[in-house]
């Protein structure tokens, strides 16, 4: 699978991610059908095929219960053959979310996320939004903390896992990427991915399947990479014969 920047932050990304929800929290989900969280032997398989598959990017959160810790003691490799997109700002516990955007809080997030991962930078942290996303961004702190975790160096890139057309705006002008929902029945915040792409940022898709409710991948897939900006969608799935056709439709779209 071709890698492709992800905006102007240097970091080159399969267009196709895997999203590890499902590997750490199967509480408060919303997906069709209930699931079981695999073993560790079939976490292993399951990341073992995704860089067979040509597949690079990860994505993971507090949020997701124990999925960072997982990969901290899963993940084959090297690190650095993994672009790791992890996020701050939402932990779940005892089966509910709790948030704290403030700048220690977001610190303290991140230096927790390095230890579960048990590496010394993440590729990139995304804050994790309640759905206030300007507040957020002008309010909380949150952003001066990824400016300074960023000089640190212990993230490379920042952005916000955005919910709003606004907030995504925002994102773009502030921040190296955005996380935006787009899928067939979701195209409020196309606006956002075309500013992006003008201003050379970093895209990432969340929910393009819209978490598991859309059947037809091929052409989920096909609209979303037919908009601006798009450098990878990302899909969590613990189904080997899923990952396989999903990189088998990214591949044949994009030629790669």
């Amino acid at each position: 699978m071709e890698l492709r920047a992800l905006g102007d932050t240097g970091i080159e990304v399969s267009p196709l991610g895997f999203g590890t929800v499902k590997l750490g929290r199967d509480r408060q989900v919303k997906y069709p059908t209930s699931f079981r969280i695999p073993d560790d032997a079939e976490t292993r398989e399951l990341l073992a095929l995704a860089a067979d598959l040509g597949i690079n990017l990860l994505d993971t959160a507090p949020a997701y219960g124990v999925a960072e810790t997982r990969l901290g003691r899963l993940l084959p490799g090297p690190r650095e053959r993994w672009v790791i997109v992890s996020k701050a700002g939402e932990q779940f516990r005892d089966g509910r979310s709790f948030f704290d955007f403030s700048f220690d809080g977001i610190v303290r997030s991140v230096e927790r996320s390095l230890r579960d991962l048990r590496s010394d930078y993440l590729d990139a942290v995304l804050i994790h939004s309640d759905g206030d996303d300007l507040t957020i961004l002008n309010e909380s702190g949150a952003v001066d903390a990824l400016e300074s975790l960023k000089h640190r160096g212990l993230i490379r890139a920042h952005g916000m896992s955005s919910k709003t057309v606004a907030g995504g705006l925002a994102v773009v002008e502030r921040l190296d990427i955005v996380m935006a929902t787009c899928n067939t029945n979701h195209a409020e915040e196309i606006p956002v991915l075309a500013k992006a792409e003008r201003r050379r940022k970093g895209v990432l898709i969340k929910k393009a399947l819209q978490s598991g409710h859309d059947s037809d991948v091929a052409s989920a897939m096909r609209f979303i990479f037919s908009q601006p900006g798009v450098g990878a969608i990302i899909v969590g799935t613990i189904n080997p014969t899923h990952l396989r056709a999903n990189a088998c439709i990214v591949a044949d779209l994009l030629g790669a």
